[in-house]
């Protein structure tokens, strides 16, 4: 993985080597191996990178054979030795940097839809005076511009951009989906100005100036769903998920697995293990030290039984305490969820002794892993049901019902859109507009309410759209490579996405079970007792915390006399969060963690 960025000004005015150098320096962290420049004139990029294939060679930005063609590039191109093998090509290196510079400049911009991994890379043209950037299908890797009159920029991480646009002002109308989403559904962010290249897309910068994206892969449509029997869907997701494990092991430098104990990362780091034989095999987890939520001894379990060599860390609020700030200015975002400080010290952790690891990011939002799923079809029809009475109960639940309180908040939301998104907010549609002054202007969800198929199948869409895009992508990312580690999530090929949408949803959710189909292919890989266990997911025990060892942190920084959060909001509101949080009367820890988070995120950013 490494960090690109890049800036292109349309007044003629050269780009200066020490403004690339600013901007590579913010991610240095994405490549603390090597770094380099290019500038012609008006246009220049920058590159730092972490080199995981040819590791001596492929410096970047790297040149064209043409010698009209650059490149800027981050990511794998894990079939990068079969493309090589079909080009005519006057090769100088041996890594997969060149292979894409030789398909652009043998078969332009659609080259991009031959390619499997992870990527996000810009390529200029001087034939055309075109710059291109192009982001993975699936939204793996990031990619965010700012676009005026004036110049274009481009870059992996925000901060990145920052030298080149100025300064920065938070989008107001992007708080109202921060706060339904805990994180900024593509193209928008928190940051005025700066946009992401929406995954699966192609962005072009012509030489007058215009932008223009456009979608180069969709996920199969209704139409394209296949008549398979149970068994056969088994077997598909099985042969497809070995062949992406098995690409995904391709590097030069050590790999190892994330291994959570849940059933996806288990079924993932079997498959590693199968794939690698006798070679040695390092494995990672995370535990908080509370056995509510730890899974720690179920991976150890999953461990012994592939042989690998398992790491625990064990994370405790001061790893909140002390590293919140440094990882709000990783993430150039609020932290959304509180696994991001325990996935970090997953990567802190398993960076001594790999340089890349697997997960099994993805798995629920392709084939229906989360609770919710059972209720797509009440959340699709539950407009008829009376919100007032649902929220009424949701009110009277206790703490220790919180699941059942998720549920009737998400059923009392108005459309059907809020609805779905309403599993995953923290705040609903009238609570953002009570704390905003006034309701959003615009729905990100819309286009996911209609014509993709049964109920499930749109809130699986819905989902690899926002919520896997947007903030568990997101987090993937900034969280590993803080700790300059590559990550790569198997589940997220994209012949494993395209399967998973042309499979019919009756072997997803299927008689009560959510991700039927997946534990069915961890069935003969593990012990039936690791598939058929609850799922627990990456949960951290903030509930308690927020009442003992961050409480006066949360006060101090929530209601405090420069506090951001209660100058945008309304302060009594959130000391009323605080309080009834504090009484152990409800467990307000989503609402408060994400105020927090925006929070301290605001603190970190230079405006």
């Amino acid at each position: 993985m490494c960090g690109i960025a890049g800036i292109r000004r349309f007044d003629g005015t050269p780009v200066s080597q020490e403004l690339l150098a600013e901007m590579a320096k913010r991610l240095h962290h994405r490549g603390p191996d090597d770094s380099g420049f290019w500038a012609d004139g008006p246009i220049g990029f920058a590159h730092t990178r972490l080199s995981i294939i040819d590791l001596a060679g492929s410096p970047q930005p790297m040149a064209g054979a043409s010698g009209t063609t650059q490149i800027a590039f981050n990511g794998e191109i894990l079939n990068y030795r079969q493309l090589r093998s079909g080009l005519t090509y006057p090769f100088r290196t041996n890594g997969d940097t060149e292979v894409l510079l030789a398909l652009y400049e043998q078969h332009g911009p659609s080259a991009v839809t031959e390619l499997r991994g992870q990527f996000a890379y810009a390529i200029h043209d001087a034939r055309t005076g075109e710059t291109h950037l192009f982001r993975d299908r699936l939204g793996i890797l990031p990619l965010y511009y700012y676009a005026d009159a004036k110049m274009f920029a481009f870059a992996s991480e925000i901060k990145a951009l920052l030298p080149a646009i100025g300064a920065a002002e938070v989008d107001q109308e992007s708080l109202h989906d921060y706060l339904a989403h805990r994180s900024v559904p593509a193209p928008h962010t928190l940051v005025r100005g700066v946009r992401k290249v929406p995954q699966g897309h192609h962005l072009v910068v012509s030489a007058s100036g215009e932008v223009r994206t456009e979608a180069y892969w969709e996920l199969p449509r209704e139409s394209e769903i296949r008549k398979v029997t149970p068994e056969e869907a088994v077997r598909l997701v099985d042969e497809a998920l070995t062949a992406s494990v098995r690409d995904a092991l391709v590097a030069d430098v050590p790999v190892g697995a994330y291994l959570s104990g849940g059933v996806d990362s288990s079924l993932i780091t079997a498959l590693v293990a199968r794939e690698r034989g006798d070679a040695e095999l390092h494995t990672f987890s995370a535990g908080f030290g509370d056995p509510r939520v730890d899974e720690v001894h179920h991976a150890e379990k999953v461990a012994g039984i592939v042989g690998s060599r398992h790491h625990n860390v064990t994370v405790t609020a001061d790893d909140f305490r002390d590293s919140w700030a440094k990882l709000s200015w990783h993430r150039d975002a609020p932290l959304s969820e509180p696994a991001d400080v325990a996935v970090f010290r997953l990567a802190e952790l398993a960076r001594r002794d790999v340089k890349v690891v697997l997960s099994g990011e993805g798995s629920d939002e392709l084939f229906g892993g989360y609770p919710k799923y059972r209720f797509a079809l009440p959340t699709r029809l539950a407009g008829a049901a009376p919100s007032f009475a649902l929220k009424r109960l949701e009110k009277a639940l206790p703490a220790s019902k919180a699941r059942l309180g998720i549920a009737l908040r998400a059923l009392a939301e108005p459309s059907y859109a809020e609805r779905m998104r309403g599993w995953f907010a923290p705040f609903t549609v009238s609570e953002r507009a009570e704390l905003l002054g006034g309701p959003a202007t615009r729905s990100v969800l819309a286009p996911y309410e209609n014509g993709r198929g049964d109920a499930v199948r749109r809130m699986l869409y819905a989902d690899s759209h926002t919520w896997l895009a947007d903030n568990l992508l997101e987090r993937g990312d900034r969280m590993s490579m803080a700790a300059s580690l590559e990550l790569r999530p198997p589940f997220l090929d994209h012949r494993v996405a395209e399967l998973a949408f042309s499979l019919p949803s009756s072997v997803k959710v299927r008689g009560g079970t959510t991700k039927w189909v997946v534990k069915e292919v961890a069935r003969q890989h593990l012990p039936a007792d690791i598939v058929d266990r609850p799922k627990s997911g990456f949960k951290v025990p903030l509930d308690a915390w927020f009442r003992d060892g961050l409480r006066d942190m949360a006060y101090d920084l929530l209601t405090g006399p420069t506090s951001f959060v209660g100058k945008t909001f309304d302060r009594a509101a959130v000391r009323a969060l605080l309080d009834d949080h504090s009484s152990g009367d409800r467990n307000e820890q989503p609402r408060i963690w994400t105020l927090l988070s925006l929070e301290v995120w605001h603190q970190t950013l230079s405006w």
